[in-house]
């Protein structure tokens, strides 16, 4: 049963419905996947609308993968995706912790950057130092939109009360 790839939007963060249109699942499959899989745990807003990162979206889906297509259990699911990120070097978290490794390894950079010397920075990065500020101001854009948010919500809730 091979299923043709699933092209995920460039988006900081997806709603339920979104994330059931692209992995073909309903609304209560995917919470239900939350409560069984601690590696699917979208964060929540002040109104406790679930908001999925890219992450989400691709744990989701290789949870769908392993359960409809390998024909895997709900343990043997859990226990294969654990494996699975454990060896590619990612948690819970997402790339946070991977991320947190990456930048505290002396051995990135080729040579120290000096932003006053007119050097550019990106050319003394290697391949992973580069791969790590990627996620890392991917990160930071999620976390500015999660603040939008926020704020948004705060003035409503301001609005209301006056």
């Amino acid at each position: 049963m091979n299923r043709e790839p699933v092209v995920i939007p460039e988006k900081i963060y997806f709603k339920i419905g979104e994330v059931c249109e692209l992995v073909d699942v309903q609304a209560h499959v995917l919470r239900y996947w939350e409560t069984e899989f601690p590696q699917l745990a979208p964060q929540k807003n002040r109104s406790g609308q679930r908001s999925y990162r890219r992450r989400d979206v691709e744990i989701s889906l290789r949870i769908k993968e392993l359960l409809y297509d390998e024909l895997y259990t709900i343990a043997g699911a859990r226990k294969k995706l654990q494996n699975e990120i454990r060896e590619n070097g990612k948690s819970k978290n997402g790339e946070a912790e991977h991320v947190q490794s990456v930048s505290s390894d002396p051995g990135l950079f080729d040579e120290d950057i000096r932003l006053d010397t007119g050097s550019h920075p990106a050319s003394s990065l290697t391949d992973e130092g580069r791969d790590a500020l990627r996620s890392l101001g991917s990160q930071l854009l999620e976390l500015r939109e999660m603040l939008k948010t926020t704020q948004t919500d705060e003035a409503s809730e301001h609005l209301r009360n006056y």
